[in-house]
């Protein structure tokens, strides 16, 4: 009896075979997307067992350091800036494709709360103005400036502290859904509303939203102190516009050299931002699982992702 517990305990361990790679998979859209494509596409171009993990940005570098993780399939600059300069340009431990994606950061205005008089990143700091994106009864606006676990939210706190709104908005920080889910409602009811954007995302394609006017990027008006400084928020000074903003696929070095035939395809991964529209669209609005979407997308896409396998 002994004899045959130990065989089907020794054959169950047997058959719990771990993945060969961990792909992150970041909590917005367009992430969510990218990460299931690369999944069914390295699967079935090099025949790899390929899991996903939820992970939070910089939770994603560590992990890349140490191995838990192989590849993060959207790394945005310059959220991520101090990351990169750790892990990529000091500690040489992760890789990022040289290949980006263009991309934009701001805040967006809906059509009412244009035609309210907000159209500047000024109008923010009027308790007027302000009050008009209420949504609770206390005379305060809300500004949803992205999600708790995003570099970018912090920024946005950082910057709303900078050009002085954040004495007259309270600044939301809740999942995606749920602040798409909030433009929604606002354009519905015709309730001004502001909140955090950026592009390429399917906000632009779904409602009339204006960028909010501020001034152009200035180097010297966006000093963000680094993340190891526990006061980095009250630290750092962003009043100006952001930076011009891109993102890449990361991956770790040590997985790099050890596949460095799937390195060389994420090289070649070459999505346009009509695209990442496109997958926002299909995930948040259509409400496509990811894992559906990525079959889907790589069956039609099967001979580019072909030729991103090419030597």
């Amino acid at each position: 009896m002994l004899a045959a517990m130990t065989f089907i305990l020794s054959g169950a361990a047997h058959g719990v075979q771990a993945a060969d790679l961990v792909i992150a998979v970041p909590n917005w859209p367009s992430g969510q997307a990218t990460a299931n494509i690369l999944k069914v596409a390295i699967g079935k171009t090099f025949g790899l067992e390929v899991d996903l993990r939820e992970m939070g940005e910089l939770n994603a570098f560590a992990a890349l350091e140490t191995g838990e993780l192989d590849i993060h399939p959207e790394v945005w600059r310059p959220n991520l800036d101090a990351a990169i300069e750790k892990y990529v340009d000091e500690k040489k431990a992760v890789v990022l494709a040289k290949r980006a994606v263009p991309a934009w950061q701001g805040l967006c205005a809906t059509e009412d709360a244009e035609k309210a008089g907000i159209k500047s990143i000024k109008d923010l700091s009027d308790p007027q103005k302000g009050a008009l994106l209420d949504t609770d009864g206390d005379g305060r606006g809300e500004l949803w400036i992205g999600a708790a676990t995003w570099t970018s939210a912090s920024i946005e706190r950082i910057r709303a502290l900078s050009y002085g709104y954040a004495k007259n908005l309270a600044l939301v920080e809740t999942e995606e859904d749920v602040g798409m889910a909030a433009v929604d409602a606002a354009v519905a009811t015709s309730r001004p509303m502001v909140f955090a954007c950026y592009a390429p995302h399917n906000v632009f394609e779904l409602h009339k939203v204006t960028r909010l006017k501020e001034p152009a990027y200035d180097p010297a008006q966006w000093k963000i102190a680094p993340g190891s400084d526990p006061l980095w928020i009250e630290h750092s000074k962003a009043d100006s516009a952001w930076p011009p903003s891109e993102f890449h696929i990361g991956w770790s070095a040590s997985f790099g050299q050890k596949h460095a035939d799937v390195a060389a395809f994420l090289e070649k991964v070459d999505l346009t931002p009509e695209e990442v529209t496109m997958m926002t669209y299909a995930l948040q609005v259509e409400r496509q699982p990811p894992a559906d979407y990525a079959e889907k997308w790589v069956a039609e896409n099967a001979a580019r992702v072909k030729g991103w396998a090419k030597p």
